[in-house]
């Protein structure tokens, strides 16, 4: 017999664990299936390599809301390290620190640049693009058009493969929330702080934050004390499980999940309700009856950006100390290059070595993509020597690790695309659930994915969609508007979910 709840759940990165974990809280039978037959945690997991641990990219633990923050608190109490944040910029052979600090910019920059990096600042103060559509014209409406072209132009064409001018201005407005010139010049002039345990996070800019949270040995530690604890509450976790397909029978409102093994065999599995972090992309055409063609075109229209980290271990000569560094010049194919020792000591297990991730953004499938791993290497021992963080010859080993599908694409039409789906998602589907970063192709941190997942949790128990997970924003904070009367409204307080009628108004943020 079906359980009146029971849950599949595709994918085992934040989103689909923090679901998980929830709903076993709650005796909720789930089945989480996730392709990769060695890690949990998806993007956020933590790769080895003979003893060293790594990211695939850096994950900062900070968010916003209190939920969040507590959840991460409870699933690993004692193995949490406060750290400082520390990244800068390296632009035609000078490093910068960034978030930028204006006077060390412009004063490495010279006179003559700083000061038509200046006049480009007012001229984009009085005469800004009145609706920016565009990442181009959102950034030189913040910041001017020559602080752009020298600071975000290059670096943002490296990751996403394609002109600032075809990306949509909602990612600059996400990822850079906040801040302009003005708050990067007070923040030279004046420092940042992050807030104490306790403290509204409310207003800060999560880019100037100066201290961060961050498990010991990586944010896998996270993702693997989540996987423990659903199982020991009961909960199935498939690894190495490809899903291929979701039947829905409407009659019965039913989902029947096929999924395939690591030796091609197909087992299927029957739930009354299917989460879903898969790219958008793929869930739309796997699901059958197929859906209608409209929405079938609106999904193949969506795009992707993967990426790939090319493992170094060497010797430690004290090169930098940063968790990253932004690669803004041209000259090298490189986009950020992580120091995972930064991070935490306990990453590396011998303290005369070091361990460095150099990133490289493109596609499935291209030069880059395809190249060997002996090839890529090479490349990152090139480049590194070039930037002059490392010499070749310190450079003792190396491994490589490609993650498709790293980055939803922002360009003009994704909204759209995603409306299109959404509305018949909603429509005929409505115990279906996109979470996450590729389930709902939003370019988010894994607050976001994990709020997304916690109201997803709290509908289900509900037994009906209180929640509209679309209304997260990028800080991982909740607001659905209505008229009075016609729904429970709620809204984010210090990140706690609280009915809005007790809600103060001027504490009630905005999505």
């Amino acid at each position: 017999m079906t359980h009146p709840n029971n849950v599949v759940i595709i994918g085992a990165g934040p989103a689909g664990l923090t679901a998980g974990y929830l709903l076993s809280k709650e005796n909720v039978p789930v089945t989480i299936l996730e392709a990769d037959p060695t890690y949990v945690g998806g993007i956020a997991r933590t790769a080895k390599y003979k003893g060293y641990h790594f990211d695939i990219g850096g994950h900062r633990f900070f968010s916003k809301s209190k939920e969040v923050e507590d959840l991460w608190t409870e699933l690993l109490p004692d193995d949490m390290l406060d750290r400082p944040r520390s990244s800068r910029i390296f632009y035609r052979d000078a490093f910068f620190s960034y978030p930028l600090k204006a006077t060390e910019a412009l004063f490495k920059l010279g006179i003559f640049e700083s000061t038509h990096c200046m006049l480009s600042y007012f001229w984009a103060k009085i005469w800004p693009y009145s609706d920016p559509k565009n990442f181009e014209e959102w950034v030189t409406n913040q910041f001017g058009s020559r602080l752009f072209n020298i600071f975000f132009k290059t670096y943002t064409e490296k990751v996403w493969g394609m002109s600032c001018k075809e990306i949509s201005a909602d990612w600059a407005a996400q990822r850079i929330k906040g801040l302009s010139l003005w708050s990067a010049v007070w923040n030279s002039l004046f420092g940042s702080k992050s807030p104490e345990a306790g403290e509204d996070k409310s207003n800060v800019i999560k880019t100037l934050i100066d201290t961060f949270r961050y498990p010991r040995r990586g944010p896998g530690m996270m993702w693997d004390a989540a996987a423990a604890k659903i199982k020991a509450m009961g909960g199935e976790i498939e690894m190495g499980m490809k899903v291929v397909a979701c039947h829905f029978d409407a009659e019965e409102r039913l989902w029947t999940t096929t999924y395939v093994d690591q030796n091609g065999e197909r087992h299927s599995v029957e739930s009354r309700h299917v989460i879903s972090s898969a790219p958008m992309r793929q869930l739309v055409n796997g699901i059958t009856p197929k859906m209608p063609e409209p929405v079938i075109k609106a999904a193949d229209s969506l795009k992707y950006r993967d990426f790939l980290t090319v493992v170094l271990i060497l010797k430690d000569r004290n090169a930098f100390e940063d968790n990253w560094i932004y690669i803004h010049d041209p000259s090298v194919k490189v986009g950020r290059i992580q120091n995972f020792k930064s991070w935490s000591p306990e990453m590396v297990p011998d303290p005369t070595m070091t361990c460095y991730g150099l990133e490289y953004f493109c596609f499935e499938g291209d030069g880059l993509w395809t190249s060997t791993d002996a090839e890529l290497i090479e490349l990152g021992k090139r480049e590194l020597a070039k930037i002059g963080l490392a010499a070749p010859e310190d450079v003792v080993d190396g491994t490589v690790v490609r993650q498709p599908k790293a980055y939803p694409v922002y360009d003009d039409d994704y909204a759209k695309h995603v409306n299109t789906i959404r509305s018949e998602l909603d429509k005929n589907y409505p115990n279906l659930h996109l979470v996450g970063r590729n389930g709902m192709h939003k370019y988010n941190n894994q607050d976001h994915a994990m709020m997304t997942a916690m109201l997803c949790a709290k509908n289900i128990v509900a037994g009906e969609n209180v929640y509209d997970l679309w209304q997260v924003n990028q800080d991982a904070e909740y607001h659905e508007a209505g008229k009075a009367g016609d729904q429970q409204q709620i809204a984010t307080t210090g990140g706690r979910l609280v009915p809005a009628r007790v809600q103060e108004p001027e504490r009630v943020a905005a999505s």
